[in-house]
């Protein structure tokens, strides 16, 4: 016959349970460049933070839910926060700090503008194809 083993309180894994809908604490790296309004410092792209995620309560897009994600500026401690963008694979910022446009995007505008100056170049040449040599005007003259 086996003897019964009693198990004392003391002996049980504890169980940590925290509240519902209460912030996870995730550790992120920032998606861009931005610039706090309080102190004016710069936080360069790929900054790691702790931060506080939360769900975006009534957004959602195909079914995928949005993330705010809160944390401080690294010289004034300032609290910033940024949403995901399901849509987009990028996120905002929603508030204490504005977006510094990298030099890539700055790239890719200036080609999107070269490809209008191009397009207005070539109207511009057809345009002169279409008029009548200068040889010819000379000498109806």
């Amino acid at each position: 016959m086996l003897p019964e083993l009693h198990f004392e309180s003391s002996y049980l894994p504890r169980v940590r349970r925290r509240p519902m809908k209460q912030p996870v604490k995730v550790r992120i790296m920032l998606p861009m460049s931005i610039r706090c309004n309080t102190c004016g410092s710069h936080i360069c792209q790929g900054t790691k933070f702790k931060s506080r995620k939360e769900e975006v309560v009534g957004e959602t897009y195909l079914g995928n839910q949005r993330f705010r994600f809160y944390f401080t500026c690294t010289n004034c401690s300032a609290v910033l926060a940024i949403k995901t963008q399901p849509q987009h694979p990028d996120c905002e910022v929603e508030s204490g700090a504005t977006r510094v446009v990298e030099n890539g995007q700055r790239k890719r505008e200036a080609e999107e503008m070269g490809d209008v100056m191009k397009s207005r170049t070539y109207d511009l040449n057809r345009e002169i194809d279409s008029l009548p040599p200068l040889d010819d005007m000379n000498s109806m003259k």
